[in-house]
């Protein structure tokens, strides 16, 4: 038999903990834009470079010069790792070897064909032959190229992942590098901002680390919104590089006041 005053109790100590107890779930679509809304034109961003990468090896080998170290700047072209490249020079020599003779071998039975001196039969597999030797010769020449890696822009070293004398395989991370040289800025803003945001809008960027404001537009506008924060994503570009601004740096873009 269930007792009444239990039930009085139980219904008592729920109440209780109901109210004691703090919501924290946040409203749908408030969490992810309420430090956007927080003040009015004003966004989070951080500073980053515009071309970056990782280079890989793509032949396996001892490495034999390294010139760059970390932090210092290079040119578009320059080598940043050179890797040892004696065998694959030998194997070139062999390969271009075996196709100029198996290519002269094809060029007599052309001459021969034309006399109904050779079958049919040896000219097609002479034809064959000169193909695969020149396929050869240009596949070790891919590898002749693979020992020197070259900046495919001009920046700075970021980290180099590997040291002279090592020996490195292919798909082997050697050198992660960026473009300084042009700078973006990644904005998130609330999706409402597409109602006044243009290209070539302007906005001020104070950064975190210098403490200090530059001036800066909108370069490109993302092409879609975010369905979940109702945000969308703003590069931003400076109007002049300043040169204590490094990439990873953050701040704040503040947008003149709108309607």
């Amino acid at each position: 038999m269930r007792h009444p005053w239990r039930t009085r109790e139980m219904v008592l100590v729920l109440l209780v903990a109901m109210a004691i107890i703090p919501s924290t779930g946040w409203p749908k679509g408030e969490q992810g834009g309420a430090a956007l809304r927080s003040e009015h034109g004003v966004a989070r961003g951080i500073v980053k470079a515009a071309a970056q990468a990782t280079l890989y090896a793509q032949v396996q080998g001892r490495v034999s010069m390294l010139p760059y170290k970390e932090g210092q700047r290079f040119g578009k072209g320059h080598t940043l790792v050179q890797i040892d490249c004696d065998k694959y020079q030998a194997e070139l020599a062999v390969a271009q070897a075996e196709h100029e003779s198996k290519d002269k071998v094809y060029k007599n039975n052309l001459e021969l064909g034309k006399l109904n001196a050779v079958s049919k039969l040896d000219l097609e597999t002479s034809a064959a032959d000169a193909k695969k030797a020149s396929a050869s010769v240009r596949v070790v020449e891919i590898n002749v190229k693979g020992c020197q890696i070259a900046a495919p822009f001009g920046g700075r070293v970021v980290s180099v992942m590997v040291n002279e004398h090592e020996n490195v395989f292919p798909n082997d991370k050697l050198i992660s590098l960026l473009d300084d040289t042009s700078l973006e800025i990644e904005l998130v803003l609330p999706s409402s901002s597409l109602s006044w945001l243009k290209r070539k809008s302007p906005f001020s960027f104070v950064v975190d680390e210098t403490r200090r404001s530059y001036p800066a537009r909108v370069k490109e506008i993302g092409a879609s919104v975010d369905a979940a924060s109702q945000t969308v994503k703003v590069i931003g570009v400076f109007e002049k590089l300043p040169p204590e601004v490094l990439a990873g740096m953050s701040g704040s873009a503040q947008f003149a006041e709108q309607p």
